[in-house]
């Protein structure tokens, strides 16, 4: 992320936080959308969950734009808006455990968008426990696990760092 080296040292930090705060749950939720509209995986009800994390964390996000990147009220949206990426994190980080089979989940299966019996008879059985997608053994979910707790943890350096640096 290019931040003009006229930019104090924590308001850099800072503008860099903000950032990936907004740009973590926007790519990984626009690749949820696209694996379910381009790729034809429709979500079961823990990738709901991971979802609505993140949109949360978006909107966070979106709303520290709202004020300077080093001044509280924008740090405390960028703050919480890890905290919603880190909670879609733990969610998929529990979601991959339940597909590897290392501990059962707490849901049932689901099928998404069903108004009528037809519809429920039409549209796919999507099982939690059951990824179907990998790449090199990690499912979708471990890597929203992945990225989502690495974000997070980046995020919560940056705003740390900023903040000792303006003292």
């Amino acid at each position: 992320m290019l931040v003009p080296p006229t930019i104090a040292a924590d308001s850099r930090d800072s503008i860099r936080a903000r950032l990936l705060a907004l740009a973590a749950p926007l790519g990984l939720l626009g690749g949820a959308l696209l694996s379910q509209y381009v790729g034809g995986l429709y979500p079961c009800e823990m990738c709901w969950w991971q979802r609505y994390a993140h949109g949360v964390a978006l909107v966070l996000a979106a709303l520290a734009f709202t004020a300077p990147a080093p001044s509280h009220r924008a740090r405390t949206l960028t703050a919480l808006a890890a905290l919603g990426i880190a909670v879609s994190g733990a969610i998929g980080a529990f979601h991959a455990g339940v597909e590897y089979r290392w501990w059962e989940g707490l849901t049932r299966c689901t099928a998404t968008g069903a108004g009528s019996l037809g519809d429920i008879m039409s549209i796919p059985l999507v099982r939690c426990d059951q990824a179907q997608w990998t790449f090199h053994g990690v499912s979708l979910a471990g890597f929203n696990a992945i990225l989502s707790l690495g974000a997070a943890a980046v995020i919560a350096v940056l705003l740390r760092r900023s903040r000792s640096d303006a003292r």
